[in-house]
């Protein structure tokens, strides 16, 4: 089974500011969270674990799993480009779900989705009869969920995102849809 976690909350969660790659680290209740969710999870025997390179996410992955966290850039946030950190990026007009969007130097979803169709095609391969731990971010959770099961119901992808340490499980013998 594949457990994908969104890292637990920030600062910049609270106020509202576009992370992408800022190093943020967790605040007092994001710990908190993680520390909730190593309890609910803690009668799951994970066989490895995969963390995205931020702080946020190591640290919510450090709280769940005891074990060697395998740190891949593949599973970093998308880059936010010149967004990075601004409250009013939702009034900038930029669609996220366009492929083709790229103003404000945001990475682009080919890009985005190139580098997690390799993570996933990589898991899925080497370990596909164990239990797998990822922690990673939103929006990776996000087109994550879009490589195994497809764009969401009427182009609504509210309903792959993940609240802050909120995790969903997939099955890892599934067949993936893919981008």
């Amino acid at each position: 089974m594949i457990y994908i976690v969104r890292h637990g909350q920030t600062d910049w969660n609270l106020l509202g500011k576009c992370q992408g790659w800022a190093d943020i680290e967790l605040n007092e209740t994001g710990l908190q969270q993680a520390e909730e969710l190593a309890q609910k999870l803690a009668d799951v025997k994970f066989d490895i674990c995969f963390a995205s390179p931020l702080q946020r996410a190591i640290k919510t992955a450090k709280t769940i799993y005891k074990g060697e966290i395998i740190v891949d850039d593949r599973i970093i946030e998308r880059s936010n480009g010149e967004l990075s950190g601004r409250t009013d990026w939702r009034e900038q007009g930029v669609n996220f779900n366009d492929p083709n969007e790229n103003r404000f130097n945001i990475e682009t979803l080919p890009v985005l989705q190139k580098r997690l169709d390799s993570f996933w095609n990589e898991v899925l391969t080497k370990y596909s009869h164990q239990n797998i731990l990822v922690v990673t971010h939103a929006g990776t959770a996000m087109w994550s969920q879009v490589y195994f099961y497809g764009l969401p119901q009427g182009n609504d992808f509210s309903q792959y995102k993940l609240k802050n340490c909120e995790f969903l499980t997939i099955d890892n013998n599934i067949k993936p849809v893919g981008f």
